[in-house]
């Protein structure tokens, strides 16, 4: 379980809320380190003058800030404990606003709350009226001395937290030049939009999170597994480089392009489908061939005899009874799961 980084109240008019806060993300990135190639050494990295190439010692550095290129305004450790927002311990609700008005470019950090020291009460009340409400509380609260405004969003039987970027954190919309307006406008036609509009529906699935991995970082743990085993932990292999994808001519035609993309999803649809038609099929046969032997064993103990297919007779125990068939659908749904999380 993760431990609480931070512990105190969601206030919202008269009321008070104890709670506790969890990260709600864990880091997977994948790092590495420098190393010194001739001992593997590691290389750390040294407090360097950018100017002169010279060591500077930890008590002649200080703080600037840069207000002009190659012009600092210098500030002590004082001055910034001094500016910093008072250290509260309360989550203060400044107002309520409808969930869908809030940009995910604004999104930053998540966390989890906790209900603390029996509030449990106050905190299914705050959970369950923002669910009904359709809104989403905007928060000012101080995280490790620094001052975030906040979202608090109800997510099934927990209440998250989302910091939020500033209004001038996010870059403006004109920074990036002339953008196309309606689609009217860029001279889409009627026919274009509605084939489009069909491409989503056919790519329209259920969001699980657990269905997209990041295959960088599962590539690299392989190949340092595997150069372990090999007992090449410190030899460099050549890589070729893969060869160029041949491209076919260039297609400028929007309607070909949609085209050819609708006729393509609609045979990767039909060839997902043959293949679980085929699986459930095998599924059956082998449930059907196991059944009968089963039958026949029965039979064939009752009668004293040996079975049919030379085993000795099986005995259904608690276990198998509850198994599902391979074929069957929970049968698949259980293997489909098996399959993610061994992902």
């Amino acid at each position: 379980m993760p431990r609480a980084i931070w512990k105190g109240a969601i206030s919202f008019g008269l009321v008070y809320v104890p709670v506790e806060v969890y990260p709600a993300t864990r880091a997977a990135h994948t790092s590495f380190n420098l190393l010194d190639r001739r001992t593997l050494d590691p290389v750390g990295y040294r407090q360097i003058n950018k100017r002169s190439g010279k060591e500077v010692a930890r008590k002649d550095i200080v703080r600037g800030y840069q207000y002009e290129k190659d012009r600092y305004v210098v500030v002590s450790d004082e001055e910034i404990a001094a500016a910093s927002p008072e250290s509260t311990q309360t989550v203060d609700i400044v107002t309520f606003v409808e969930a869908p008005a809030v940009s995910f470019l604004y999104l930053d950090t998540p966390y989890y709350l906790a209900p603390d020291r029996r509030g449990d009460k106050a905190y299914a009340l705050l959970r369950d009226a923002l669910a009904a409400s359709g809104r989403i509380g905007i928060a000012q609260v101080v995280l490790h001395s620094k001052q975030h405004l906040a979202a608090l969003v109800p997510a099934g039987p927990v209440l998250a937290m989302s910091t939020l970027r500033w209004a001038d954190e996010v870059r403006a919309i004109d920074e990036l030049g002339k953008l196309p307006g309606s689609a009217k406008a860029a001279g889409i036609s009627a026919r274009e939009m509605d084939m489009a509009r069909k491409l989503i529906d056919d790519m329209t699935d259920s969001w699980d999170p657990a269905d997209y991995h990041d295959t960088f970082h599962d590539q690299i743990l392989a190949l340092i597994d595997r150069k372990i085993r090999e007992g090449k932990t410190s030899e460099v292999e050549p890589v070729e480089a893969p060869a160029a994808p041949r491209r076919s001519a260039d297609i400028v035609d929007l309607s070909e392009l949609l085209k050819r993309s609708l006729g393509r999803r609609r045979a990767d649809d039909a060839a997902n489908d043959g293949r679980r038609a085929a699986g459930h099929e095998a599924g059956d046969d082998q449930a059907d061939d196991e059944a009968n032997d089963e039958a026949n064993d029965e039979a064939n103990d009752r009668a004293g005899g040996k079975p049919s297919n030379g085993r000795a007779p099986r005995r259904k125990t608690r276990a198998t009874a509850d198994r599902p068939e391979p074929g069957s659908a929970r049968g698949r749904a259980g293997a489909a799961k098996r399959s993610r999380h061994a992902a």
